[in-house]
């Protein structure tokens, strides 16, 4: 064979490819990853792993786009693909899902734009995925895949859905209960003696005000440019959708909302149960945004303006007030002209109250809610010429309206405490208001003082400190009638409508009354009907419309049905918004656990195998759930309510969803720009010179996410077809820690190959084929070298250290190839350490020292603890701090021994002198001081 010829059996990308599609198909035939359920249709009592303790985990699963996967999509896949497959091996019954998350708008703007129904687009694409994913040799069970789009899936979404609508919030007992338990209540008299002298109608309308969904008219998140009513998750702090970058405006609309404020307590006190990173919880804690304080109601004339507050024991500090613009008493309260004086006061100008009120807010109505709250030192506002009472002393208080305060926080006022809030400060001296210290600040303060202190100027207050004068004054409020305690939250119900076509249809009809029914459970799924005109009509309030027109509302003869409904055959109409696309992805978890299920969403023996706690406090779930960080709020905090709520039910045992969390990192690229700011192939560009060149021209090169538009996309289907997919995986696992975003290199892959190229070659001649293996024993300085590795891979991967792993698998294996020949004491543990991360290889080297079948169940290594054991350690001895020597000892030598030959191995530079200490630190050092 000539020096340019491949050896045969060289471990090339060809070979690779070969043998993992074989392998591929192996594991596909004989249902490999298939995990035993407990009972049903899953069950299987002759599976390696029945009746082994069960570890479930799983990826937030993707939304299957036209363009497939690039590079730093499967990262996380990957990941947990490696830690399951030690799992198995480690003796867990692993299951390991993968499904879609398929309902949403990005097919469906594409449908509006090519007539391609997005249905026939989501199959598409999720083949496609399903086959990137099966080419990277993920372990999934493919029994229990499914899309969220699947009819037999969102039937039991629509279900859940009903769950929720036909649920109440009990605050005496702090959970959800079913509706018809407090319908019962109001029939027994125990609750609302008016009830009996109420319609049918009226009393259906008091429940439904009760229900965990309902319909609310109030302003919502409207974005025209996506057609849609918005939740507050899904705009950004300057007022933007996060899926496309539109403008959002607020609009009064009729829609349906979840309340899921009533869950705002457990929401955060349970995130002390779940092993989540401390930044998730944080955000989650801040979105729901709990502050104890009180309410405390102002007089002004008729009416009475409420504010909440945190520092009620501030209150006799409150020297003016202020008033979202869109606060609904604006209008009534702005008299027609300024009282006198007022205007030379605070407006500077001529304009009577009401113009400047309606210039105000037409100005403030041009801003977002970012540019609004923005820490900008000149504030802006206009008094209403209206005062009203402070309730603790009677002083009359200015009330205006302002820009930083907003009416969908909190109350929509606030009491304006200049002297300890540093807004109400600046505002307070543009304004030339009155500041009045409340407590006792340092002497030459100026500004407004936030810390604590004593409490001055505040009558009974005085002298008591924060805590003691809020308690004081929250008793007083509420003996006085003029306010209470209270608890506010930043969470807001949560928007459930869509007015899009591509969603689960709700499960809802009206009647003629205008009020929802439910649909029993023997009519889901409600299937959504075919059409081919997807695009939500928007529509402009400003020329008399009031409602969007949605695509379901044109499908006549779907929207008019004629049911029974338990009193005669009757015509209702069909809700025509659809479900938000997080519906789906709020409970797939659950269906993983019984995806065949007709009667139930899952059974109960199912979930309490997989997810029900393993002890008291435990609150069970997800054993290891992995994502991105950017579901922090939206998707993680949405899982949890939906969750609740089943559990508060009875239908799950667990309290919930995901007991820890791991968010990967991302795998980021460079990318290039021409002089002209065009964006060229990254492929196509060389580096020389440490200046960068597509072609003859110089380019410049920017670093951050791959994408189309910016031509630095790198294919899994790519890298598979040039290295194969155990080199990709081996890549993407050695960059660095799985948690830590990192740049994707495709030169450097080829480490990565031949890392495995030295491992198949212990055991494969690449001349004959023929294997290399021994049987003779280790000689025993290799032997601890394996075993060490043994011992810090099984923790590595457990802990999810992945990177470091896999440097300690190629510290073996470098410590093998000189060898003359390889063990087969050596070669087998590395093949099943190695699985993990190249599965296909290892199952063929595996095949070829003499195993038949798959390695999946093989048992994985065990360090020998004698074999850790250390055969001396050396110990450094300092003198004054400084290290002067060197001595070796075995482990088990007595302290006294090695302070002695400690002070042998210094003697010269001690040249006599007594020491007056001699320190040992076992395993680490000796200091000597003299």
């Amino acid at each position: 064979m000539s020096e340019t010829e491949t050896p045969p059996f060289r471990y090339t990308a060809a070979m690779a490819g070969e043998i993992e599609l074989r392998w591929q198909d192996f594991w596909a035939a004989n249902g490999t990853f298939h995990a035993p359920n407990p009972t049903g249709e899953l069950a299987d009592p002759d599976h390696p792993r029945a009746g082994a303790p069960k570890l479930h985990v799983q990826d937030m699963f993707p939304y299957p786009s036209g363009a497939g996967l690039h590079v730093g999509h499967p990262l996380g896949y990957i990941g947990t693909d490696c830690y399951t497959r030690f799992q198995r091996m480690a003796g867990y019954n692993v299951l390991h899902p993968m499904g879609f998350d398929a309902f949403g708008l990005p097919a469906e703007q594409y449908a509006v734009q090519t007539g391609t129904h997005p249905a026939v687009t989501t199959a598409a694409n999720v083949e496609r995925y399903r086959q990137q994913l099966r080419r990277l040799g993920l372990a999934y069970d493919d029994r229990r895949s499914f899309s969220t789009t699947d009819p037999e899936y969102y039937r039991w979404t629509q279900w859940i859905f009903l769950q929720v609508f036909n649920s109440w919030f009990d605050p005496a007992e702090n959970k959800a209960k079913p509706i018809k338990d407090l319908i019962a209540a109001y029939e027994s008299g125990e609750r609302g003696p008016e009830w009996a002298g109420l319609s049918a109608t009226e009393r259906r309308k008091v429940i439904d005000g009760h229900r965990l969904a309902y319909m609310s008219e109030a302003p919502v998140n409207w974005c025209p440019g996506l057609g849609t009513v918005l939740s507050n998750e899904e705009v950004t702090p300057d007022g933007r959708s996060e899926r496309g970058n539109f403008p959002v405006f607020k609009r009064n609309l009729k829609q349906w909302m979840m309340r899921i404020t009533a869950y705002g307590d457990r929401l955060i006190e349970d995130l002390d149960t779940l092993d989540w990173p401390d930044p998730v919880k944080l955000m989650q804690r801040n979105w729901i945004g709990r502050s104890k304080g009180a309410h405390v109601d102002f007089a002004l004339g008729d009416h009475k303006i409420t504010v909440f507050t945190t520092r009620p024991d501030t209150l006799f500090g409150a020297t003016y007030m202020v008033l979202a613009p869109e606060h609904e008493l604006v209008d009534t309260i702005v008299p027609g002209n300024w009282p006198a004086n007022s205007k030379e006061v605070w407006t500077g100008g001529h304009a009577t109250p009401a113009e400047a009120v309606v210039a105000y807010r037409a100005a403030a109505a041009a801003k977002t809610e970012e540019e609004r709250t923005a820490d900008a030192k000149v504030k802006t506002g206009v008094f209403t010429g209206a005062y009203a009472t402070n309730p603790v002393n009677g002083e009359l208080v200015p009330v205006f309206i302002a820009d930083y305060v907003l009416a969908g926080y909190g109350t929509g006022a606030i009491m304006a405490v200049p002297a300890h809030d540093e807004r109400d400060y600046e505002f307070a001296t543009a304004f030339a208001l009155p500041v009045v210290r409340t407590i006792e600040t340092p002497e030459g303060f100026e500004g407004a003082y936030t810390g604590d202190g004593v409490v001055i100027n505040s009558g009974f207050l005085d002298g008591k400190n924060k805590d003691d004068a809020k308690a004081a004054m929250i008793e007083w409020l509420e003996s006085s009638r003029k306010g209470q305690g209270a608890t506010t939250y930043r969470l807001r119900d949560w928007l459930f409508s869509r007015q899009r076509y591509w969603g689960e249809p709700f499960p809802i009809v009206y009647d003629e009354t205008g009020l929802p029914i439910a649909l029993p459970d023997s009519m889901l799924p409600v299937v959504l009907p075919d059409t081919d005109d997807f695009s939500p009509r928007t529509f402009d309030p400003e020329d008399g419309d009031t409602e969007p027109e949605t695509p379901l509302s044109r499908k006549k003869d779907w929207v008019q049905v004629e049911l029974d409904l338990g009193d005669g055959p009757k015509t209702y109409t069909r809700e025509t918004n659809t479900m938000p696309q997080w519906a789906g992805s709020c409970w797939y978890e659950l269906r993983y656990l019984d995806p065949h299920n007709e009667s139930a969403m899952v059974d109960p023996a199912n979930e309490a195998y997989w997810m029900g706690p393993r002890a008291e406090g435990d609150c069970g779930g997800v054993d290891l759930y992995v994502g991105g960080v950017e579901h922090a709020v939206l998707h993680l905090l949405y899982s949890r309510f939906w969750h609740k709520v089943l559990f508060d039910l009875g239908h799950v045992s667990s309290f919930e969803p995901f007991k820890k969390l791991f968010n990967q990192g991302m795998i980021q690229a460079y990318a290039y720009q021409d002089d002209r700011g065009f964006y060229v192939p990254a492929e196509e560009v060389v580096e020389r010179d440490g200046k960068y060149f597509h072609g003859d021209q110089a380019v410049t090169r920017s670093y951050g996410k791959m994408g189309k538009s910016l031509k630095n996309v790198v294919t899994p289907d790519e890298m598979c077809e040039l290295y194969g997919a155990d080199t990709f995986r081996v890549y993407e696992m050695a960059m660095g820690p799985l948690d830590v975003s990192r740049p994707w290199e495709t030169r450097a892959v080829v480490g990565s190959q031949r890392f495995l190229q030295r491992t198949w070659r212990l055991v494969v001649d690449e001349e004959t084929g023929a294997v290399r293996v021994t049987d003779e024993p280790l000689d025993p300085k290799t032997r601890k070298v394996l075993h060490k590795v043994i011992a810090g891979v099984r923790e590595d991967i457990a802990e999810l250290r992945f990177n470091t792993a896999i440097a300690k698998l190629i510290e073996l294996t470098n410590t093998l190839t000189p060898l003359p020949s390889v063990s087969r004491e050596a070669i087998e543990p590395l093949v099943l350490m190695m699985s993990p991360f190249a599965p296909h290889m290892a199952e063929e080297l595996w095949g070829k020292l003499g195993h038949r079948g798959s390695l999946a169940y093989a048992d994985f290594p065990v360090a020998d603890p004698a074999q850790l054991v250390a055969d001396a350690i050396t110990y450094p001895v300092q003198v004054n701090g400084k290290v002067r020597g060197r001595v070796e000892v075995s482990p088990d030598t007595p302290e006294a021994d090695v302070r002695s030959a400690a002070l042998a191995a210094v003697e010269e530079i001690l040249a006599g002198k007594e020491p007056k200490k001699v320190i040992v630190v076992k395993g680490r050092l000796v200091s000597v001081v003299v």
